[in-house]
């Protein structure tokens, strides 16, 4: 039984909601970060990124303050205000190629303690104590956990209607998405939301699990003043069946010594490789794009696992197990500095230029995990290799704020 509840939720002013909100932090690159802040005021980026040219010289947890000065500053001046009382909302993000629904609720850090909330990522200590850190001091979070429902007829019914109404927000933004909000306060509307959670035996974590982990953690270290937005968490709730999944796709920087002709062979010993004439992706499991010195390859696995043991059928882990680590000597996915990662959702030039620029020698190309892989492991309590899966949709900062 998943419990969700109303927050009373900080957001942009109507009129500056466009200029307010930001995509997520780390998808900027230094130049864009400066202009934006450079050129525009009301951009939530000047609170999440305090003395960005000089950042690295400022004690964290100073940091952390200054963004918790600049955000009352930001409600003080009305570019942020405050509901009069506690709401949901529905939001969704259209772009070319996609369109994702959800709803933004509180949910319980209780059902995350005793796995109602199922996760499939390990988190890593330092960075949990970090986030922490932020939280505690700002005392916000404008970056929801994606959390994956199932399948519901009568829930889909009623965010059809509820998408009929006249919307909150309504707005387009550089990247040429369009972002649509409606505001759910109406105490029917809410206590139906509530009572279908209710009938939801689980929900899963698609994405943030190192979020919901220091909202955890924080939970523990102000146990003696935890309030009702302490024991709950901001997420945007999606239908499993609209969930995108991207791959993670890999570059290495050298052949551990191996001369391309030999490292092709030795691949033979395990995979069919053959030689492809244009830009290649895998269009099943247990197959990998390769780009090698300007040609791409296709490497389709000879013995694919016969075992219903989820780790082995994973094709993260196929490819650590039977290329990374011993023919590239690559120990640890998240601390080798020889192997980057590139989403999936970019264009495969991008991994083509990489390798091209000398930068790297080699580039692999991953098919995307599926849903029921990530449940799987999530019912198992086991874990995905790191960066498996790259998820999508990806909401914007500043666009709602939970308060603790």
């Amino acid at each position: 039984m998943a419990d969700i509840i109303p927050f009373k939720a900080v957001r942009p002013a109507t009129d500056k909601v466009a200029l307010v909100t930001t995509r997520p932090y780390d998808d900027y690159s230094v130049a864009e970060l400066a202009s934006w802040l450079d050129f525009n005021p009301f951009s939530f980026l000047h609170i999440v990124n305090l003395a960005y040219v000089n950042q690295e010289k400022i004690d964290p947890i100073r940091r952390y303050q200054m963004a918790a000065t600049k955000y009352t500053d930001f409600k003080r001046d009305g570019i942020l205000i405050q509901e009069d009382k506690p709401a949901m909302y529905l939001y969704r993000i259209k772009s070319k190629k996609n369109d994702f629904i959800g709803i933004l609720a509180g949910t319980s850090l209780d059902d995350y303690e005793n796995n109602v909330i199922k996760k499939h990522e390990d988190t890593l200590k330092y960075r949990v104590e970090n986030l922490t850190d932020y939280f505690s001091e700002t005392g916000f979070n404008t970056e929801p956990v994606l959390m994956m429902y199932p399948n519901c007829e009568e829930l889909q019914t009623w965010i059809d209607q509820k998408m009929k109404e006249n919307p909150l927000y309504n707005f387009s933004t550089t990247n040429r998405e369009q972002h649509i909000v409606w505001l759910i306060d109406q105490k029917v509307e809410l206590d139906f939301l509530t009572e279908t959670f209710k009938s939801f035996p689980n929900l899963y974590i698609a994405d943030g699990h190192h979020r919901t982990a220091s909202s955890y953690l924080l939970r523990q270290i102000k146990e003696d003043n935890s309030t009702k937005a302490m024991n709950h968490f901001m997420s945007y709730l999606i239908c499993e069946n609209s969930i995108q999944i991207n791959e993670y796709n890999r570059v290495v920087h050298d052949l551990n010594g191996h001369s391309a002709d030999d490292f092709i062979k030795i691949l033979q010993k395990n995979y069919l490789v053959k030689q492809e004439h244009e830009y290649w992706k895998p269009i099943n499991k247990f197959t990998f794009g390769m780009y090698l010195e300007g040609t791409f390859y296709s490497l389709e696995l000879i013995d694919k696992p016969t075992t219903n043991d989820v780790m082995q059928q994973l094709d993260a882990q196929i490819l650590y197990d039977t290329i990374l680590h011993p023919l590239l000597n690559i120990q640890d996915l998240r601390t080798d500095s020889r192997i980057s990662y590139i989403p999936g959702n970019r264009n495969i030039m991008e991994l083509v230029n990489k390798v091209d620029n000398g930068g790297y020698k080699v580039g692999f190309i991953l098919f995307p995990a599926t849903v029921d892989e990530i449940k799987l492991l999530a019912e198992k309590q086991l874990t995905m290799p790191p960066k498996s899966t790259y998820i999508e949709p990806k909401m914007r900062n500043g666009l709602i704020v939970y308060e603790f």
